[in-house]
């Protein structure tokens, strides 16, 4: 299978099979030599470097890759410190009231769900969670939930326990025809899934910069569709709210007409600047490419996994799969088959009673064969 990392990029990886881009991916070097690189001018030269023109511009790098990302413009991308502040942001902003709803699943990570149930706690709002089991919630179950009084449909663009896909373009077609926004978390997909933002017919889609992207903590990206950026007024503000950052009246507060209204204040900079390179280091291989090879990795794994004592829970369709293979290990308990094979330099994740692995640009057939190897033997042997 054809590499598209180069040796160097990520050091680990020359001594483990590390399988866990859902909980925590690796960062290439060089996004973690510009993070570095920056916080050690700002503390060696303070504003000497980083004066107010660099302050203003901040953003510009990742707007410019985030445009890339997601097949947008880049009027369309803003920053933020995490996708909960984003969407936390948005869910004050569109503040669904008393006689409407929110539609997402019992199955999503809390984050998707949490902010929205903030909201309701204002405004009384009724928050419907369709139903789901082993981490798969069907299509069918979201859009009975969703009806005339539906005004949000939160959701993930790829539910993290079993790495469950769903079709964006048909969930933004039942939400607008019932007068909906839809709100979608691609934390589990961007840099994993090609996504072009406005094919999709999403409203927002928000990534945080730790997993598929490779990127920092502290760091992420938001698409905000055109319609939407001259009418929200975002629940979190700052003074680089104002149009003028640095027309520093508290008389007045006149946002962007761009997606860069959401971008409140201060933050870890260098953050952003890692997640900037991050985008720029997967987007230069190709995400279709990095899809390509990410199936083909999990393709291999549910092989090998097939000849265990074990149940793959996740899709095995192709339109609802990713690169997450989740299974159940019969008689065994996952947290401990996830620090023994820590033990043998596999690394894996538990998410309820599951065991999940997930492979990305880094990772090669040989962690694959390696990681259901150690599995067979543990399994087997105890050992």
């Amino acid at each position: 299978m054809k590499t598209f990392t180069q040796p160097g990029d990520f050091p680990l990886t020359d001594t483990w099979s590390y399988l866990n881009a859902a909980n925590v991916a690796l960062m290439p070097m060089s996004a973690t030599r510009v993070m570095t690189d920056w916080q050690t001018d700002v503390a060696q030269n303070g504003s000497n470097n980083f004066n107010d023109h660099a302050e203003d511009t901040a953003f510009d790098g990742l707007r410019e890759q985030g445009a890339k990302l997601f097949g947008c413009r880049q009027e369309d991308i803003a920053g933020g410190s995490s996708c909960s502040e984003l969407l936390g942001s948005l869910a004050w902003a569109i503040m669904p009231q008393q006689h409407e709803n929110v539609v997402s699943t019992s199955i999503a990570f809390p984050s998707t769900v949490y902010p929205f149930t903030r909201v309701s706690h204002h405004t009384g709002c009724e928050i419907r969670l369709a139903q789901g089991n082993n981490g798969y919630t069907s299509f069918d179950e979201i859009v009975k939930n969703i009806d005339h009084n539906t005004s949000i449909v939160s959701i993930s663009h790829a539910e993290y326990t079993g790495g469950q896909l769903y079709d964006l373009t048909a969930l933004a077609e039942v939400a607008h025809a019932h007068g909906a926004l839809l709100i979608v978390d691609a934390t589990q997909s961007a840099g994993a899934i090609p996504i072009d933002a406005p094919s999709t017919g999403a409203d927002a889609i928000i990534a945080g910069g730790y997993k598929w992207l490779c990127g920092p903590f502290g760091a992420a990206v938001m698409y905000l569709a055109p319609h939407l950026q001259n009418t929200l007024e975002p629940g979190f503000v700052g003074f680089r709210s104002h149009k003028d950052m640095w027309d520093l009246s508290p008389e007045r507060l006149d946002y962007p007409e761009t997606a860069k209204r959401f971008e409140s204040s201060t933050m870890a900079f260098g953050c952003i600047k890692g997640l900037e390179k991050s985008i720029e280091y997967l987007t230069k291989i190709g995400i279709t490419q990095i899809y390509n090879h990410n199936i083909g990795l999990a393709d291999r794994l549910i092989e090998g996994l097939s000849s265990l004592d074990v149940e793959v829970v996740s899709p095995l369709n192709l339109s609802e799969r990713t690169s997450i293979v989740t299974c159940k290990v019969r008689g065994h308990d996952p947290l401990e088959v996830v620090r023994s094979l820590k033990e043998r330099h596999v690394v894996a994740h538990k998410r309820q009673d599951f065991l999940r692995f997930s492979p990305h640009v880094y990772n090669n057939e040989a962690d694959v064969d390696r990681a259901v190897s150690e599995l067979r033997l543990l399994l087997t042997t105890g050992r």
